[in-house]
């Protein structure tokens, strides 16, 4: 084994603090999440409806075993919607209305994020990767359902069914916050 120079040492570690702290903000702090929309996780060019081209579906009749048969149609391909796998391991912020899965004594342990209002709930669940399974690191106080929030943290290219929706992306937020716009927008 060759002997390191205290030179050569005191150089090494110079760099590893350099490489360490790169992502690191001036203040110490982790480098803030990229505001991201929810197009980013669609792939470019993908299309929701093109297996649905052609059809009608202006005309559907509740109740008939043909309407059934295309929203069972339609339910089976957005649960398999195609997300963007360099979107994994991102850190992100993402504004959205929260879908809870997992409350109780005011506080929300889990829930769904989704990009409009009623979502889920109102209308059929999106596409998955329009669907983001939230785990906040400690329950979240004073947020309810269909409430718009700011959710940032590390995004997860990883597809969960629930009761309320299949997702395609998981989110492990550190910060869930009532939804702002920021100034100059």
């Amino acid at each position: 084994m060759n002997a390191v120079s205290p030179l050569e040492r005191r150089r090494l570690l110079q760099l590893a603090l350099a490489a360490s702290l790169s992502a690191l903000s001036p203040w110490g702090l982790a480098a803030e999440p990229k505001e991201t929309s929810w197009d980013a996780l669609m792939p470019k060019g993908w299309d929701p409806m093109k297996g649905f081209k052609g059809r009608n579906l202006q005309n559907l009749v509740d109740g008939d075993p043909k309407t059934q048969a295309l929203m069972d149609e339609l339910r089976a391909a957005w649960d398999q919607a195609p997300t963007v796998a360099e979107m994994d391991g991102r850190s992100i912020r993402i504004a959205g209305y929260v879908v809870p899965l997992e409350e109780g004594k005011g506080e929300l342990r889990e829930f769904l994020l989704v990009p409009y209002f009623g979502a889920c709930i109102h209308t059929p669940p999106p596409p998955a990767n329009q669907i983001i399974h939230v785990e906040p690191d400690k329950p979240v106080k004073g947020i309810k359902g269909m409430v718009p929030v700011w959710a940032s943290g590390t995004l997860k290219v990883r597809r969960d069914a629930s009761t309320m929706g299949v997702s395609g992306y998981h989110l492990d937020a550190v910060k869930v916050e009532p939804y702002e716009e920021r100034a100059g927008r």
